[in-house]
C-alpha cells in the first residue's frame, strides 16, 4: 500500500529538480576544479591510495543524483515537516560547503583550509543524513555512500596536505 502511495504522488519534474540541484552545485564546483586539474593538481604529491582522476566525475555524478532522490523523498514530505525551513537550510548549507571546498583546493590551493573545510563538511553532511533520516529512513541512507566518499576525501585532502 505504501509503495502504491507514494507511486500515486510520484512528481517526475520534483525528481528531476531535485537532483539538478546538487548536479547544479557539483557543475559549479567542477568550474573551480577545472583550471587546476590538467596544471597544479599534477603537480602535487599524492598519497598512493589516491584514485585515478577518471573516477571523480563519475563517482560525484552518483553520488550527487542519491543526494537528490534524497531530497526529493524529503520534499515529498514536506507538508508534515515541522522544521522544513531548517531542514532545507541544513541541505543547502552542505552544498555549498560541497562546492566551497573544490573552490578552497582547486582554485585557491589553499591546502591547509581545505583540510579544516572538508572536516566542517562532513559534519554538516552527518548532521543532514540523521536529519533527513528522521524524516524518512530512505533519504537518509542515501547519504551513506556521500558519508564514505566525503570522509575519503578529508583523508585524502589531509595527506595530500602532509605531502606538500
Amino acid at each position: 500500500m505504501l509503495i502504491l502511495n507514494m507511486l500515486m504522488k510520484f512528481n517526475p519534474l520534483a525528481l528531476l529538480i531535485n537532483i539538478a540541484i546538487p548536479i547544479s552545485f557539483g557543475a559549479i564546483g567542477a568550474f573551480f576544479t577545472a583550471s587546476s586539474v590538467s596544471t597544479w593538481y599534477p603537480t602535487l604529491v599524492k598519497p598512493s591510495f589516491t584514485p585515478s582522476g577518471e573516477l571523480f566525475g563519475p563517482v560525484w555524478t552518483a553520488l550527487y543524483i542519491l543526494i537528490g532522490i534524497a531530497a526529493y523523498r524529503i520534499w515529498q514530505r514536506r507538508s508534515a515537516i515541522r522544521q522544513f525551513p531548517r531542514t532545507i537550510a541544513i541541505y543547502l548549507i552542505q552544498l555549498i560547503l560541497n562546492t566551497l571546498w573544490s573552490f578552497i583546493f582547486f582554485y585557491a590551493h589553499q591546502l591547509g583550509v581545505a583540510v579544516f573545510e572538508v572536516l566542517f563538511l562532513l559534519f554538516v553532511v552527518i548532521v543532514n543524513a540523521v536529519v533527513f533520516y528522521r524524516i524518512d529512513k530512505t533519504a537518509g541512507l542515501l547519504f551513506i555512500p556521500y558519508i564514505v566518499w566525503v570522509s575519503f576525501a578529508a583523508i585524502l585532502t589531509y595527506n595530500i596536505y602532509l605531502l606538500n
